[in-house]
């Protein structure tokens, strides 16, 4: 099977700020990153259906098959994070920036998504008006 053509909900996240973070103390940022996927991001993809097609450092590429699981998933994401780092220092949170993006995508045989959708996915949450702890979504 090459590649399959298919609508998805894709989510990407990151770290806001994450360079600074761990350039001002690169082991426990990681340490606190890798806490955060086990205790919170994975098991929150998991409990709204979604499959996570790639990790990359301190960010994350989600696909759903409903929007609104992954919008569910991302506002409990978002929620959680802000439970986390409460009393914690400005400049020691971890902020998530969130986007989210409906459109067609191409699923390679190996499971990997490609198109110009993840991209506008990855556009979308990383815009400069964007803050992070909020969710950004859009459809093309």
């Amino acid at each position: 099977m090459p590649e399959t053509r298919k609508l998805a909900a894709i989510l990407a996240a990151d770290v806001a700020g994450y360079s600074k973070l761990a350039g001002a103390d690169e082991e426990r940022t990681l340490a606190r990153l890798r806490a955060l996927r086990s205790d919170l991001i994975d098991p929150t993809v998991a409990l709204h259906h979604g499959r996570v097609v790639k990790r990359t450092g301190d960010g994350i590429l989600v696909e759903f098959k409903s929007v609104v699981d992954a919008v569910r998933c991302a506002i409990e994401v978002q929620n959680g994070m802000v439970e986390r780092n409460a009393g914690v220092p400005p400049e020691r949170r971890i902020d998530l920036r969130v986007g989210i993006h409906l459109g067609d995508v191409v699923e390679e045989s190996d499971g990997h998504l490609m198109g110009r959708e993840i991209m506008h996915t990855l556009v979308d949450a990383h815009r400069p008006t964007e803050r992070a702890g909020r969710v950004a979504s859009s459809s093309r």
